[in-house]
């Protein structure tokens, strides 16, 4: 029987690379959006085209009935979900006093909030022996100025992946989290020069930023087969920095 994942996010950078990844593994794939349809659809019809099988789903994460009716239409249209991998998200760089209610809410409702939901669903809808892959910061052990709202939401996706893994252990369900680093994505080169680029490369030691297909591989690592030993875990895919 084919493995069926939902990835929500997946119209995102790293959400599109682990939906291509996985798709590209036989898997049948729901790809759950916020905004981004037109991406989603560009996402879909390439998947097809190249012969997998994939559902769009629009879905606001924060809203519990919405994710509810994602993890229907999933099972719907193809009969059951053995994973779910949680890549909606978001981040803004403000410093912590410049940190209204508004930016600290947004944080928390996409980041945690979402994360929480997506997880919630999946402890009652997967089949046993499933796998589960949040997305979290490798940021979050140092902190990086700037970003104290987003990190704070993403440490309490990574307590709640611990957390999760444990309490759905004894259905066999793994729970994962990857946590990237430095990706070379158009949000991170806004405002950088190609040498504040190459500067931030430096302190990379592989000597380069990484790529969202270079996360994906993980997230299908971590939902795998050859992970089926590895569970409460933070994998973070950074090159070795921070």
């Amino acid at each position: 029987m084919t493995t069926t994942v939902i990835v929500t996010g997946g119209s995102g950078g790293i959400g599109r690379a682990a939906c291509q990844r996985l798709a590209g593994q036989g898997w049948n794939v729901a790809l759950a959006y916020h905004r981004g349809a037109r991406q989603a659809a560009e996402i879909a019809s390439g998947i097809e085209r190249a012969g997998g099988s994939v559902l769009t789903i629009r879905a606001d994460v924060t809203r519990r009935r919405e994710v509810s009716a994602l993890f229907d239409r999933t099972c719907e249209t193809f009969g059951h979900v053995d994973a779910l991998v949680a890549c909606a998200g978001t981040s803004v760089v403000r410093s912590i006093a410049d940190s209204d209610d508004d930016v600290v809410a947004e944080q928390i409702n996409v980041n945690l909030l979402g994360t929480l939901h997506t997880l919630q669903e999946a402890a009652t809808r997967l089949r046993p022996g499933g796998a589960i892959v949040t997305v979290s910061s490798a940021a979050v052990p140092i902190g990086i100025p700037g970003f104290g709202a987003t990190l704070a939401a993403k440490a309490g996706v990574e307590a709640l992946t611990r957390v999760s893994a444990k309490e759905l252990g004894s259905r066999g369900i793994r729970v994962n989290a990857v946590a990237p680093g430095l990706l070379d994505t158009p949000t991170f080169r806004a405002g950088k020069t190609e040498r504040d680029l190459r500067r931030f490369a430096a302190r990379v030691p592989l000597g380069r930023l990484g790529d969202f297909r270079e996360a994906a591989a993980a997230i299908a690592y971590l939902l795998g087969p050859d992970a089926s030993w590895v569970n409460a875990q933070i994998l973070r895919v950074n090159g070795g920095y921070p």
